[in-house]
This record gives structure tokens, C-alpha cells and sequence, in this order.
């Protein structure tokens, strides 16, 4: 058992010491949904090895009455085995295979230009002694300057929130991904976006975006876990003319995916649009 109810956790943190990596903000959110406190152990990307004694050199890293375990996916699992009576993070393999999949997905499709775009304040709140290494490895990933890599990121900020439909979609009939309550699922989707706010110096989504419920629900979790006076808003971007719309309006959206055949009175008005047609009166 944890001693005092209390598990180690070595933090990835900026300057103003909100969590940056997604990995370790997914194990936050682990640790919390299993009912233990955390026992945080700051810094930041210089000294790893240093701070754990030469047990790693990346994080997460969590120590639990002695016993270390190392990476976000076998912390959450290593929690699970060991704490079998307390609230389950993955109920059933295909959890973490659709899970994998998904976060997959959304890193190609948000963190990626997401990054781009905040790149240098990735960088510029970073702790003091982080920036030369933010610096090199970051222009080494990307192969420009960090002042190149920002360029146009206005017009490519607008184009990321259409391309999120996949969520909304799922969350209009789940309050969770893991059903009527969260379990890990949500926790590593909801990293992306603590990620995001973590350096974003400007906002990402629309403030009538469909997914504000589930991600203002998520940071309110475990007592405002994702609540960090360090993080910045990440609702309210400003979309320009000519830019796409950030995501789709009106009944139907999902189309067969979604919708639920009970008979042609369900599907007459999809059937009608389809059809060009005014669907007729119930």
C-alpha cells in the first residue's frame, strides 16, 4: 500500500510550474482517479537522471513505498494490478488499443501543428536553465530556427478544429470516452489539451466549441487537477473571413455512425437532406 496514501511523481514542469509533458499529466490524472495524493518532485527537462538517481532519464516516472516504475502506459497499468479495489483506469484491453489508436490520431491531427505554432513559447517559459536544450533539440526535430517554424501559424490555427468532428461526435452520445465516468481513456485525450494550454499564448478553440463541456468537466477533476494558474485559456480563438468552420452544427452530424435506426420516422429527416427534399411533418 502507499505510504500515507501518497505516491511520488516526477514532474516535467515549466517556469510557472504547470506540467508540460502530456505524459505526465496523464499520470496525474491516474494517480488522482485511484484516490491517492501526489507527492510532487519538480523540475524541469535538465537533470533527469540526476533527480532519480540515474533511474531514468525521461518522465513520467513515479515511485510508490520504494517500488519505481517508469512510463505513463505501465504506470497506469502497475496502478491497476497493484490496486485492483480501487477505481479501474483500463477496464479491458481493447481500452488500451482504441485508446493508442486515438491518441495517435490526435497528435498527428492537433499536437502536431499545435506545435508550430507555440514552439517558441515552449521554449520561452521553459525553466531558465531548460532554453539551450528546448532550443537545439527542438530545431533539431524540426531542422529550422524556432523563430521559422512559427511563421504563418495564424493561417494554420483555424484549420484545426474542423478536423476534431471525430471527438465531438463520440462525446455527443458519452459523457465520457470511458462511458458515464471517465477512466483512462479521457485522461490521456485530455493530456493533449493540458499540454496545449500549457503553452499556448493564444487560444485553439472557438468558445462555443461542442468539446468545452467534456474538457472544462476534465480539468475540474479531482479538485481542479487540471486547473493550474500556469496554464493559459485555450477557448476563445477569433476566426477570421474565410476560414473553415470549426466544427459541424445541427442534428445528424455523425451520420449512420452515430444515429440510431428505429424504424423511418428516425431516419426520415437525414433520408430527406439527402434527398434535397423538406422532410415531412411528424
Amino acid at each position: 500500500m502507499a505510504k500515507d496514501n501518497k505516491i511520488t511523481l516526477y514532474d516535467l514542469a515549466l517556469a510557472s510550474g504547470a506540467t508540460i509533458s502530456p505524459f505526465v499529466w496523464a499520470t496525474k490524472y491516474a494517480i488522482a482517479h485511484k484516490g491517492f495524493e501526489l507527492d510532487i518532485v519538480p523540475g524541469g527537462f535538465s537533470g533527469i537522471p540526476e533527480r532519480t538517481g540515474g533511474k531514468t532519464e525521461r518522465l513520467p516516472a513515479i515511485v510508490d513505498d520504494g517500488k519505481w516504475v517508469l512510463d505513463s502506459w505501465l504506470i497506469a497499468e502497475y496502478l491497476d494490478e497493484t490496486y485492483p479495489d480501487r477505481p479501474t483506469l483500463i477496464p479491458h484491453p481493447s481500452v488500451k488499443a482504441l485508446t493508442q489508436a486515438m491518441e495517435g490520431w490526435l497528435w498527428q491531427t492537433a499536437i502536431s501543428p499545435w506545435m508550430t505554432c507555440f514552439i517558441k513559447q515552449y521554449r520561452d517559459r521553459s525553466l531558465p536553465q531548460d532554453h539551450a536544450y528546448v532550443t537545439e533539440s527542438r530545431e533539431r526535430m524540426f531542422g529550422r530556427k524556432i523563430e521559422d517554424i512559427i511563421v504563418g501559424r495564424e493561417e494554420r490555427l483555424p484549420l484545426v478544429p474542423p478536423t476534431l468532428q471525430l471527438m465531438r461526435n463520440a462525446l455527443a452520445e458519452n459523457r465520457w470516452f470511458g462511458g458515464d465516468t471517465p477512466n483512462y481513456a479521457d485522461f490521456r485525450l485530455l493530456a493533449v489539451f493540458l499540454f496545449t494550454a500549457s503553452v499556448a499564448d493564444t487560444p485553439v478553440l472557438t468558445d462555443d466549441d461542442p468539446l468545452r463541456d467534456w474538457i472544462e468537466r476534465g480539468f475540474d477533476l479531482y479538485g481542479g487537477l487540471g486547473r493550474h494558474p500556469g496554464l493559459s485559456p485555450i477557448f476563445g480563438l477569433q476566426l477570421r473571413e474565410g476560414d473553415p468552420e470549426p466544427f459541424l452544427k445541427g442534428a445528424g452530424v455523425g451520420g449512420g455512425l452515430y444515429n440510431r435506426n428505429t424504424g423511418p420516422q428516425s431516419t426520415a429527416a437525414e433520408t430527406a437532406r439527402m434527398k434535397g427534399e423538406a422532410a415531412s411533418a411528424a
